[in-house]
């Protein structure tokens, strides 16, 4: 249970209630989840505060990984997981208009689930939270919003967070931050990201599929354009690339010319293009591409995205706020069990998880910088790899390494059995 102790004034008037927990967590997205539900699962008491009233949020990454579904399946719950609704891509393509630019292939991967899977991430988080809750020492509280964190000299040792009742106070020998790219908990800690400037935003959208649309989930460049279609079963979630802060130039009344440009791109898609009525029905990702120079501060620790955002490139970034929060479970357990937290314990999760950030941000500004921004940049050239790249890419050990990087990430990383 939580520990509780109430705060008085000097008239002996109740201020205010002051919880205390092992470990609180600010912001339930995948990786705040994943940590909660380890921690949790080994007795330690867990506070989850999320600032939102639920999990519902157009267009958040539905992407899951078979290295996600590696730490479900330690876990006991990959089977219960994937009989939620759900799609799967076993291949993806980036095409342009006069080849197939690269083919990854992740049926020769040597895993269980040779497979991307495509899950609303209400679901999983939905999904995990209610595992979570099968243990009474994990506590989510919705609608409330980690603002402010108390410090004692150099150490964090609790946030103020608010409710719809008013503030509240929690004190935990450990504070994660799991609260997103605009994390207020590493804004207030002065904890200050390296900035890396990704070419394009995104506009999501969706269009309904029937029986005679393709199967594929495949991504087409072309001269001044870049769109992605991902197969959701009955529906494309579909995402189209924009020049980097252009979205406020286009003007209400292109919305057909808009209407036009998908069609010249995918012409099949025009049977459904109706369903497009507002730019209220499109959603533009702010593309972010970012990490901290230093994870932690003494009593906290940043994972996810608020430790580094990504480029949507690969729909890596889950898996990476999945991988932090595992190796961070893995290395905090014994310390906030025995009361021995110490600042070098923060130190070493990030050591372990900064090289793969790292690699993982260079794959995909090398993505970037060879087919996204050139793409975008002119309406006359079409992108292509260069020519060394796509010969090593042919070659038999090389060529599955792309599937490899997205769907397994740079190192294996597995969950710590019960103790």
């Amino acid at each position: 249970m939580i520990s509780v102790t109430i705060a008085h004034n000097e008239q002996g008037e109740q201020t205010q209630e002051i919880q205390h927990v092992q470990c609180c967590i600010a912001g339930c997205g995948p990786a705040g989840a994943m940590l909660g539900f380890l921690l949790a699962r080994q007795g330690i008491e867990v506070l989850m505060l999320e600032k939102h009233e639920d999990f519902l949020r157009d267009f958040r990454g539905d992407t899951i990984h078979p290295s996600t579904l590696q730490f479900l399946d330690e876990l006991g719950l990959v089977d219960q997981l994937l009989q939620l609704p759900h799609t799967r891509a076993p291949h993806l393509q980036i095409r342009t208009s006069r080849e197939l630019l690269i083919s990854v292939d992740f049926s020769r991967l040597k895993t269980r689930w040779p497979y991307l899977v495509f899950l609303p991430q209400w679901d999983f988080l939905t999904f995990l939270t209610e595992q979570a809750r099968q243990f009474p020492s994990f506590h989510l509280v919705m609608q409330a919003e980690a603002q402010e964190i108390i410090e004692e000299g150099e150490r964090v040792c609790g946030v103020r967070y608010k409710t719809s009742d008013g503030w509240h106070s929690v004190y935990a020998p450990l504070t994660v931050a799991a609260d997103g790219r605009s994390s207020q908990l590493r804004a207030q800690a002065k904890l200050l990201p390296l900035e890396m400037s990704p070419p394009m935003d995104v506009l999501w959208f969706q269009l309904s599929r029937d029986q005679t649309d393709p199967e594929e989930t495949f991504f087409s460049i072309s001269a001044g354009h870049i769109i992605g279609l991902i197969n959701r079963g009955d529906y494309w979630q579909i995402a189209y690339a924009i020049p980097k802060g252009t979205a406020q130039q286009t003007p209400e009344s292109d919305l057909e010319r808009f209407k036009q440009t998908i069609q010249h791109l995918v012409p099949w898609l025009s049977r459904h293009l109706d369903e497009i009525q507002t730019w209220e029905q499109l959603k533009l990702l702010i593309v972010q591409a970012n990490r901290l120079h230093r994870w932690y501060r003494p009593g906290l620790l940043c994972i996810g995205d608020a430790a580094h955002a990504m480029s949507p490139i690969g729909g890596v970034g889950i898996n990476l706020a999945i991988q932090d929060a595992v190796v961070a479970a893995n290395a905090l357990i014994e310390p906030l069990k025995s009361g021995r937290l110490r600042t070098f314990h923060l130190a070493a999760i990030q050591r372990e998880r900064m090289w793969p950030t790292r690699i993982t941000q260079l794959m995909q500004s090398m993505v970037q910088q060879s087919l996204a921004r050139p793409a975008l940049g002119s309406a006359n050239v079409v992108p292509r790899l260069p020519l060394l790249a796509r010969l090593i890419l042919r070659l038999p050990g090389i060529r599955d390494l792309p599937a490899r990087l997205i769907c397994l990430g740079v190192r294996p990383v597995h969950v710590k059995a019960l103790s």
